[in-house]
């Protein structure tokens, strides 16, 4: 698919992006050489592959779940800049 002097100045103005007009042919002919790559990329025959996230396989390491006491409240709100009743305190927003 070939991309024309017109289609490049309408897709640099749908993007918000202010092109010159004679920076369009190259616009023009960027935008053809990539459409052209993923024409390329259609005939690739990708039946029985799974789709990756990564190149190399990895797992994210999880810790164990475990029920703890907890029972930290005061650690928690040592640092809080106000804190009442054991609980965080904020300044009121709606009125």
């Amino acid at each position: 698919m070939s991309i024309d002097i017109e289609t490049a100045r309408r897709v640099a103005k749908l993007a918000r992006i202010r092109v010159e007009e004679a920076a369009l042919p190259a616009l023009a002919r960027d935008l053809s050489g990539i459409l052209g790559f993923m024409e390329q990329l259609n005939e690739v025959d990708v039946t029985g592959i799974e789709p990756m996230t990564s190149v190399t396989p990895m797992r994210l390491k999880r810790r164990t779940d475990v029920v703890t006491d907890g029972n930290i409240q005061a650690q928690i709100l040592k640092n809080a800049p106000d804190a009442r009743e054991g609980f965080f305190a904020v300044p009121k927003v709606v009125e």
